[in-house]
């Protein structure tokens, strides 16, 4: 695990005074995430803004890392209640590409909780004629490929993607996927790895959390960051570093 004092300056983001963390020199964030002008809620269109610099502060080793991150938005409670996906593609340590779309809940679950809401912004009305799940699961896993999937505390989304495939009776893709979470905890001394703690860490700084391609684009900076302060330079090897190991995403058993 790399300590605080291997890095470099105060991150003027930190929600905890005297947390010590990556800052980019020059520190330089797009007009959405400006700290100046705090990212609204709603409406949630697809995010306009050029994707994100995600390479982390320690710049002495360049990475090759290839992946794909996710990021999952639900309506309620139920974990197929899918709202909205962000994701956001990583070749050679850098965004190539990204996505994000709405997605309309399944009838048995379509409830938008007020909580819910208020944290992601997302109503019923702009999901009316949004793709349901088995509308959208193609492009999602044309997206995704071949790649190992990273999410912040994967074993949410991934029960997202499990859920909503067993709700409608779509075949779940047998993806390969990491939680940045876990490769957090191995990597940064810091007070909690909540994604904006952890993305702190990696240098991403401030971003509109949850937001589905925000937040894929945030995990997507602590594996980057985490590969190059580990000396890794894949998923594999990063992997092996950490002590951790890629999981393999299951069907949930379908009930006769």
């Amino acid at each position: 695990m790399l300590s605080p004092s291997s890095w470099c300056r105060r991150c003027p983001y930190s929600p905890t005074a005297g947390l010590i963390c990556h800052v980019p020199l020059p520190f330089t964030i797009c007009a959405t995430h400006s700290p100046r002008a705090p990212p609204a809620l709603s409406p949630r269109a697809p995010p306009a803004h050029s994707p994100r610099d995600v390479s982390g502060m320690c710049q002495a080793k360049r990475v090759s890392v290839d992946f794909t991150a996710i990021d999952f938005e639900t309506a309620n409670n139920h974990p197929s209640s899918a709202c909205s996906v962000g994701m956001v593609r990583i070749r050679d340590g850098k965004v190539v590409e990204q996505a994000y779309w709405l997605i309309r809940p399944p009838v048995a679950h379509p409830q938008f909780l007020p909580f819910n809401i208020k944290i992601h912004g997302i109503t019923p009305a702009m999901v009316e004629t949004a793709r349901d799940w088995s509308g959208q699961l193609d492009e999602l896993r044309e997206f995704i490929g071949d790649d190992v999937t990273v999410a912040h505390n994967a074993s949410f989304d991934m029960g997202v993607i499990r859920a909503a495939c067993a709700e409608s009776v779509t075949p779940t893709p047998r993806l390969k996927y990491l939680c940045s979470v876990q490769v957090s905890r191995k990597t940064y001394e810091i007070p909690s790895h909540r994604l904006p703690l952890a993305a702190a860490a990696a240098g991403f700084g401030e971003f509109a959390h949850h937001d589905a391609l925000a937040d894929a684009e945030a995990c997507a900076a602590i594996i980057t960051d985490a590969a190059r302060r580990h000396e890794v330079g894949d998923v594999a090897q990063l992997v092996r570093a950490t002590g951790l190991r890629i999981q393999q995403l299951k069907a949930i058993p379908l009930k006769l």
